[in-house]
């Protein structure tokens, strides 16, 4: 895996410092996992830490190894306040549309922190029904430190998630490319068609789209 040159310390926490100096202590980072797949739930976290707090490495998870993204989970784990978790499957996905599903499940993330944030820094343009004041960065994951780390959480949760259901269908081998729409992937819908966790709603070459 090649690895782009990750952004600074003081780039990835230019906003939290902002906020922070405006007497904003508890920050909410929030990002998802998912939402490209053929087949399985979208994922997305939210992570609050403590007022000034880096954990070196942290960066959008698509730009880190796997191995990296799970020390890094761990780190995150270990040091976050607050870890809360969304998790949209994909019968849900296919009853309300992508964009719904991965709103819904970033306003669980945030409902189900422990700590209550004083502000959210959401990646992309999702806007959620929350009281919270906010704020939506176009390609958040590579500009905040707290988004980053959600991504990871968000990320390395759905992994696990893909691999557990490997397990269930090893016909389409989930574990390796976690549902995205790869060639190895189209094949197998074509050979033994959809199993009960693939995203109906969602155009592939393997099958005709089903409204």
């Amino acid at each position: 895996m090649r690895h782009r040159k990750q952004p600074s310390p003081d780039r990835l926490l230019d906003l939290e410092r902002r906020l922070w100096k405006g007497g904003v202590d508890l920050i909410a980072g929030i990002d998802e996992a998912g939402r490209g797949p053929l087949a399985g739930p979208v994922v997305a976290a939210a992570v609050v830490f403590p007022k000034g707090l880096f954990v070196e490495g942290v960066t959008d998870s698509k730009q880190l190894s796997e191995r990296r993204r799970v020390e890094l989970f761990e780190r995150i784990c270990h040091e976050a306040l607050g870890i809360g978790v969304g998790i949209i499957d994909h019968s849900a996905i296919d009853a309300m549309n992508i964009r719904r599903a991965t709103m819904e499940a970033m306003l669980t993330a945030v409902n189900t922190l422990r700590v209550r944030p004083h502000f959210l820094l959401i990646d992309g343009d999702f806007s959620l029904k929350q009281e919270i004041p906010c704020r939506n960065i176009i390609r958040g994951d590579q500009r905040s430190f707290t988004i980053g780390a959600a991504s990871i959480v968000a990320k390395v949760t759905r992994d696990r998630l893909m691999v557990e259901y490997g397990r269930m269908f090893p016909q389409y081998n989930f574990g390796k490319h976690k549902g995205y729409g790869t060639r190895e992937h189209a094949e197998a819908i074509r050979k033994f068609g959809l199993c009960s966790i693939h995203r109906k709603s969602f155009r592939c070459d393997g099958w005709k789209r089903i409204d």
